[in-house]
């Protein structure tokens, strides 16, 4: 299977889908992030414990991660093994052909571990075979140039999405061990995650939820990974890029969620994306002509 090498850009170059295997004998470094599309994070090899909104999820080789376009997301990867993983991009234009040509939603895992806010798929021995055979499937069509490979790579990934549903839905309640979590924590990312254009800061939750600041803000970041201004400040821009790539104005997307000075959000924006509101808004516009 071809491996390629790691890139960290969390940014899809292809339409409908992009297919990554990377290897590191050093672990490298890779920040909170998100996306606005589905990613499949098919692990391999290493020491690794991935954290998505608040949960640790303590991974073993083949285990399989589920996470959205909202989910702030990063590995921490410890030295001693090599670090290998699939990882698998797709796109709300990919999940609309499939809709459209089987009439089956393959994006209610994702809704369905979004809800639940667990995230974790642990195939067993016989399906982490398969859904390597099928990778290396994807791979070899995705790297031919023989008449008909990138349709012969759909149809292997078509076949892969279908192998993890099942998973998912098949999973052992045993693999919960695996997770680290604070109740008090889940319950403030809710409140967060619900009501982002409210007063959000430190004194007011730790007023709402009984509890001090310091001890607030202390196990935030010790379960998030991130403080408690820059978890509220990603959030508020990925609903901004939401809004954005769903036609609203530059303006509204700044004070529907929840930022009070427009100069500010602009800075915070293209800090967080790499371009200004109003040049990520052209450049959907323009994809959207496209297609």
């Amino acid at each position: 299977m071809y491996i390629e090498k790691f890139n960290p850009s969390q940014f899809m170059r292809e339409r409908y889908f992009e297919f990554h295997h990377t290897y590191n004998e050093t672990p490298p470094q890779v920040e909170f992030h998100q996306h606005p599309f589905y990613e499949i994070f098919f692990f391999l090899s290493g020491n690794v414990n991935y954290i998505i909104e608040g949960k640790s999820y303590s991974l073993r080789p083949g285990d399989v991660l589920l996470t959205s376009s909202s989910d702030i997301h990063r590995p921490d990867i410890q030295p001693g093994k090599p670090y290998e993983r699939i990882v698998i991009w797709l796109s709300d234009d990919f999940f609309g052909h499939l809709r459209d040509f089987y009439g089956e939603d393959l994006t209610t895992c994702f809704t369905d571990s979004a809800l639940k806010d667990y995230r974790l798929i642990r195939p067993d021995n016989q399906n982490i075979l398969h859904l390597k055979q099928i990778c290396a499937q994807i791979s070899k069509a995705k790297h031919s140039k023989e008449l008909g490979s990138y349709a012969l790579s759909s149809a292997y990934l078509t076949e892969f999405l279908v192998l993890v549903s099942r998973a998912y839905y098949d999973a052992p309640d045993s693999i919960k061990y695996d997770i680290t979590e604070n109740k008090k924590i889940n319950e403030i990312l809710l409140y967060i995650n619900e009501n982002l254009t409210e007063d959000l800061s430190l004194e007011h939750l730790a007023a709402r939820f009984y509890t001090s600041k310091y001890y607030l803000s202390r196990q935030f970041k010790q379960f998030t990974g991130l403080s408690l201004y820059q978890y509220i400040m990603k959030k508020r821009l990925i609903v901004s890029r939401d809004l954005l790539r769903g036609g609203n104005s530059v303006m509204d997307a700044c004070f529907q969620c929840g930022f009070g000075d427009y100069s500010n959000f602009l800075k915070a924006f293209k800090r967080e994306f790499g371009k200004t509101p109003s040049k990520y808004s052209n450049e959907v516009l323009h994809v959207i002509e496209r297609s």
